[in-house]
């Protein structure tokens, strides 16, 4: 065991794509090496904190998935008040973000490994109207995308490349996740210090601690224990989400994410987030990425791309392109249950303001589930977590029942250059994935929030 160990641990340092599915995995292994590039690049990343002392005082982060998503759990971690994280179209959340800034003492990070991703170009183009200076601005994007092309253009203060090596959910060490942490405050060295020693810790045989947690992820997988319950520490299951659930849910295969949830159940496993500081999640990023190319080679998918996503894109720019749309209600929360069996899961996705009374109704609702199904029940904000759990609702296991939330979106909020608004795109986004999911036969309903 010990010589297979060994190998399998060979094989990923390097980058041998047979470990998965002798694909193009090789190519999506940046991430190993990622903490110690950045580590001799600190000082770039801290002449952009220090250039902005004294002229803002806050930090809009533009982003979606792996663009948002660390950088979130980072802010919750070090307690940042002034770092706004917009994940979210809904126009209530855009406009009560935007009137409680000023604008002209604010910095905008658009991030967008591809540079084309709708959302945050939207909210670019939105609050670029307001703050047209690109003193005020920073990019963050892979070499020669779009959005690059679009900072230059309008005179960003600052261009930060990603490493194109590194897909969107492995990124959280890259710039994606430091640029933020950099404007928080963060003492960069110690975080990449941390994670540089797991990196280390991570090439051994034995006692390597992302081989022996993507060993259990893996094993209890084979044994029917799909649901991965953990401590949802500062936020981490956000970010654990989307790595675990868009890394292994294809094929119809997937590690299901449960932050929060219990473990007593005989189709669940629970690991522990050893987050004793903050600055481990230098380590804990590491720790789970490591295990999770580990668990998909136990799985035998390749972790490193999500063939599944742009259905629900596809589907979304079909319903702007046919006009907007009613979200009537489709079937019911009851009948919806009732469908479920032992070893599902239920899924409440929730196309509603991102607001604290929000998320104590969707508590709320997940409770009901939990208790009219026994299931292990998970929840996210919709259009969040289309770029995150969004890939195992289409291509994982076929055990998810999915519970859409809406409500009414309010006025229309514009978005320059466009032909609609952000209410007709967060619709549009609801109606296309529920079409996405449907097209899959799974089993789905949707409320409105005032029907609950």
């Amino acid at each position: 065991m010990t010589t297979e160990r060994r190998e399998l641990v060979e094989r990923i340092w390097s980058r041998d794509p047979t470990v998965w599915t002798a694909k193009d995995e090789g190519r999506w292994l940046g991430w190993l090496d990622e903490p110690a590039r950045r580590r001799e690049d600190v000082d770039l990343l801290l002449t952009l904190a220090d250039g902005v002392q004294g002229q803002i005082d806050d930090v809009v982060l533009l982003g979606m998935g792996g663009s948002s998503l660390a950088p979130e759990v980072l802010r919750r971690a070090f307690g940042g008040d002034r770092l706004h994280v917009l994940d979210t179209t809904h126009p209530q959340a855009i406009r009560a973000l935007a009137e409680s800034l000023n604008v002209h003492r604010t910095l905008f990070i658009s991030a967008s490994k591809s540079g084309t991703t709708l959302e945050t170009r939207s909210h670019t183009d939105f609050f670029w109207k307001r703050a047209p200076h690109g003193g005020l601005w920073v990019a963050i994007t892979d070499p020669g995308s779009p959005l690059e092309e679009l900072a230059r253009k309008r005179g960003f203060r600052a261009i930060f490349p990603g490493e194109p090596t590194i897909g969107g959910r492995y990124s959280a060490l890259s710039v994606f996740g430091l640029v933020p942490a950099a404007l928080l405050e963060v003492d960069l060295e110690r975080l990449l210090d941390r994670a540089l020693e797991m990196a280390e810790a991570c090439r051994l045989d034995e006692g390597n601690p992302g081989l022996e947690l993507g060993l259990a992820l893996g094993e209890g997988w084979r044994e029917g224990r799909d649901k991965i319950c953990f401590e949802d520490v500062h936020g981490f299951g956000l970010w654990g989400e989307q790595l675990l659930a868009e890394s292994t849910g294809k094929e119809g295969k997937g590690l299901i994410p449960a932050p929060g949830e219990t473990p007593d159940g005989r189709d669940r496993q629970q690991h522990d987030v050893r987050l004793p500081s903050a600055y481990e999640l230098g380590q804990e990023f590491f720790r789970w990425e490591f295990a999770t190319a580990v668990a998909g080679s136990i799985l035998g998918v390749n972790p490193f791309d999500q063939p599944d996503v742009q259905s629900a894109k596809d589907r979304t720019n079909a319903v702007l392109e046919s006009g907007d749309v009613e979200l009537a209600d489709v079937s019911s929360p009851d009948e919806l249950f009732a469908q479920a069996n032992e070893g599902d899961y239920v899924c409440i996705q929730a196309f509603v303001a991102p607001t604290a009374e929000n998320e104590s109704r969707v508590l709320a609702l997940a409770d009901r589930a939990r208790g009219a199904t026994g299931c292990v029940v998970t929840h996210g904000f919709g259009p969040r977590y289309l770029h995150s759990t969004g890939q195992l609702h289409k291509g994982g296991p076929d055990t998810g029942l999915f519970l859409q939330v809406v409500e009414d979106y309010g006025s229309e909020l514009k978005i320059p250059g466009r032909t609609f608004g952000f209410a007709r795109l967060i619709r549009a986004q609801a109606a296309g994935d529920l079409e996405s999911l449907r097209e899959r036969g799974r089993r789905v309903a949707r409320v409105h929030m005032d029907n609950l």
